[in-house]
């Protein structure tokens, strides 16, 4: 596994340096989410309300990051602050209508950079990608004791 690992290592470090994402032509586009409120907003499209708290235990932040991250997509007006459903002290934060737009408009702009990206591939070898990274992520999730719910 040793070589492999390491083509795995370089590959994913390449990955990680692409920005293509989150651009058009080359360029961020306007409006575009930033990485961290993409993820954030994700997490509360799929769970639903979280508190501070939950949030830095789903993300293994500390508080006063997810508080930077919040205050940001408060602002931004993509998310709202609720008391908790359930009846518990802390305030809770839940996706707005702009916020699910926005997350739904970045979705589809990642989407149709992969489908560029992926242009010449068959669309088994595309699901088979999806579930090697889906398999890898579980993987990461399971040793961190973090598992992401998926829809």
């Amino acid at each position: 596994m040793g070589k492999a690992t390491h083509e795995v290592e370089y590959e994913q470090m390449l990955l990680s340096r692409h920005s293509f994402l989150h651009q058009r032509g080359g360029r961020r586009r306007d409006g575009a989410l930033e990485r961290s409120a993409y993820v954030l907003l994700s997490r509360l499209e799929v769970q639903g309300p979280m508190s501070i708290g939950e949030l830095s235990e789903a993300f293994g932040l500390d508080a006063s990051t997810v508080n930077r991250q919040t205050a940001a997509v408060l602002r931004a007006g993509h998310v709202e602050r609720i008391p908790d459903p359930e009846g518990g002290m802390a305030r809770k934060f839940r996706l707005t209508e702009a916020g699910a737009r926005a997350l739904r408009e970045e979705r589809e702009g990642i989407v149709s950079s992969l489908e560029r990206v992926m242009a010449d591939w068959a669309e088994e070898d595309i699901a088979a990608f999806a579930a090697y990274l889906r398999r890898f992520n579980t993987g990461i999730e399971r040793l961190g004791a973090r598992p992401w719910p998926r829809p």
